[in-house]
């Protein structure tokens, strides 16, 4: 009788560990992965792009993984203080980088940059792209990318724009305006795209280029007036609403990348299973609404598809920060 109650607590043991997400995950001799909580670090304050996209997977993504997923806000210095910190963490799979285009241009901007995108790193996956929307005060009397330039150019050094940070996405879709509406625009940097918005909303900046899944909320509750989308197509969250290209200013395209990082000499096995529950996550029909309802569009891809992207945008924004002058202040 003893017996049989043993042989029954071994088969049950079995049938558990056949059915845990943790143990059937991925299995070395006795080590598990994931054995533990996973943490994706966010280089930025809460509230901008990257910590609402990886809150929206983080759910999905935990339940798929059979571990609970911690996003972790680390900002400072642009999302350096964030991406060094992932770099230097054990490459075990248990801590993750979320990062988007500053990720890329950050190295380009200071003399000595705490980390290297590819070197440094081992790309997981693409989650998704996206534009920006620009935005005006509702107190601003613009309506329109003809007015803004109008006004910008009628003031110049007078009107000013929210930046997420150095080299970040507002920062660099507010510089591409200068540049090619040839007006003087000028940023205010804060510690992410969350407190960039709050200062758009109470007005104390005029105009913001943030992500449309951040921005898309306020817009609708009128905190914010959205007067073009930076995409070269509109965005089905907002099809009444212009490119910038087609409502005054020809040849302005921003649109960004997100996606998770391991540290560099994290093992193969480790990062296959990553992609894979990432891409289960991003294909279920609850996520996948989410992101549409935001305007971003999600993007699958394996690992050496994303290192290849991670590896041109640096190239490309390299070129475009020399070629520019471009210095972090």
């Amino acid at each position: 009788m003893h017996k049989n109650k043993h042989l029954q607590h071994i088969i049950g043991f079995v049938l558990l560990a056949a059915a845990s997400p943790a143990i059937h995950a991925q299995s070395d001799g006795n080590i598990s992965f994931p054995a533990k909580p996973i943490r994706i670090v966010v280089a930025f304050a809460p509230g901008g792009s990257l910590d609402l996209i990886s809150r929206m997977i983080s759910p999905k993504f935990s339940e798929y993984l059979g571990q609970q997923v911690i996003i972790d806000n680390r900002p400072g210095a642009s999302g350096n203080i964030g991406s060094e910190l992932v770099a230097r963490a054990t490459p075990d799979g248990y801590t993750l980088l979320n990062v988007t285009l500053p990720f890329v241009v950050n190295p380009h901007l200071v003399a000595r940059a705490p980390y290297h995108p590819a070197n440094d790193f081992a790309a997981i996956g693409m989650i998704c792209v996206s534009p920006s929307l620009v935005t005006v005060h509702p107190s601003v009397p613009v309506h329109n990318i003809n007015d803004l330039l109008a006004l910008a150019r009628a003031r110049p050094g007078q009107i000013n724009y929210a930046s997420a940070g150095i080299g970040t996405n507002p920062h660099i879709a507010g510089e591409l305006f200068n540049h090619l509406g040839k007006a003087k625009l000028v940023a205010v940097h804060f510690k992410g795209g969350g407190p960039g918005l709050i200062a758009a909303m109470s007005g104390e900046v005029s105009a913001t280029f943030t992500n449309i899944a951040e921005t898309s909320g306020f817009v609708r509750a009128r905190k914010l007036r959205a007067i073009a989308v930076t995409s070269p197509r509109r965005s089905p969250a907002f099809p009444e609403l212009a490119t910038v290209a087609e409502s005054g200013l020809p040849g302005y395209e921003f649109v960004t990348w997100f996606g998770p990082l391991a540290p560099a000499k994290t093992p193969p096995r480790v990062i296959t299973l990553l992609n894979d529950n990432l891409r289960k996550t991003l294909t279920t029909p609850e996520v996948a609404k989410l992101f549409s309802e935001r305007g971003l569009d999600i993007v699958t891809s394996t690992p050496e598809e994303f290192a290849a992207h991670v590896k041109k945008e640096s190239e490309r924004w390299g070129g475009v920060v020399r070629e520019r002058g471009m210095r972090a202040e």
